[in-house]
């Protein structure tokens, strides 16, 4: 498997199809999952004739089950490092929640050269959790019920999250796809159980505002209005107005998984944006 050893001895594992002189963009997945969690993505830009790269985050996927380094500043170094080590310039990076949190940091802070556009597809920035300063934010009891239940029984909450609010399954006329549910399990628990336990805070605590503000880069929101797991109002709605270049577009009833439920309409407008900047 192709991986890259980072400084401090983790490997992180990586998917890099397509050819070397067109367009990169560069996929960041969600917790718990891994880089399979875009196949949707990668293949529909495969032939459009771009370069695509994805990597399993530290803990997750086929990469080393740290018990260290599962925060928010490393996942970014981690990227710094896969995107010197593959030589990605003027590389598109799209991420969906989590992993639009580790694009927001690592673009923020890339290397003049690297980064030319961003993504963030249903983000957890600026910050999830409810605090003094972010009233609208979600109760930490809500997270400390994930850590619960992920230490309780991982196997069982990795069926009902996928199940139930991540692809909007819980809801009145879904057509569930177990197949898809079954793909989140799986991803899921290819990862180590220390590393997702400790990636709740680093999602759902860090604080990307100044990350946001420092972006320089033209940066697409995407946000369901139907997001169970990350809740447009305390996410997308003040991400968009922290940025320089930010466009926000909105999919009324789409869920948190969108880009698997609904890649068709996902891809179309990636693809637009990726567009423009050629």
């Amino acid at each position: 498997m192709p991986t890259i050893t980072t400084k401090d001895g983790t490997e992180i594992f990586y998917k890099d199809w397509g050819p070397r002189d067109g367009g990169v963009i560069v996929f960041h997945h969600g917790w718990p999952l891994s880089a399979d969690d875009w196949d949707a993505q990668m293949l529909f830009f495969l032939e459009q004739g771009f370069r695509v790269v994805a990597h399993d985050r530290r803990g997750h996927g086929r990469s080393s089950q740290t018990a260290t380094g599962n925060e928010m500043d490393t996942y970014a170094a981690d990227v710094a490092e896969l995107a010197a080590a593959l030589d990605l310039r003027e590389a598109i990076h799209v991420g969906h929640s989590t992993g639009g949190g580790e694009v927001a940091r690592y673009v923020a802070r890339a290397e003049p050269g690297r980064v030319s556009r961003a993504v963030l597809i249903g983000a957890v920035p600026p910050v999830m959790v409810r605090s003094e300063a972010n009233p609208g934010g979600l109760p930490i009891a809500v997270f400390d019920g994930f850590r619960a239940a992920l230490a309780a029984n991982r196997a069982q909450f990795y069926r009902d999250v996928p199940a139930g609010p991540f692809y909007g399954f819980n809801r009145a006329g879904a057509q569930v796809s177990q197949g898809i549910v079954d793909n989140w399990w799986r991803q899921g628990m290819m990862g180590g159980a220390k590393a997702q336990y400790d990636c709740i805070a680093a999602f759902s605590e860090t604080d990307f505002t100044d990350d946001l503000k420092a972006i320089g880069v033209p940066v697409l929101v995407l946000h369901g209005t139907d997001d169970q797991i990350v809740p447009i109002a305390d996410s997308a709605l003040l991400s968009h107005p922290l940025l320089k270049a930010g466009t926000l577009k909105t999919y009324d009833g789409f869920p948190h998984g969108m880009c698997t439920t609904h890649p068709d309409v996902i891809n179309r407008d990636l693809l637009a944006f990726v567009r423009d900047s050629r």
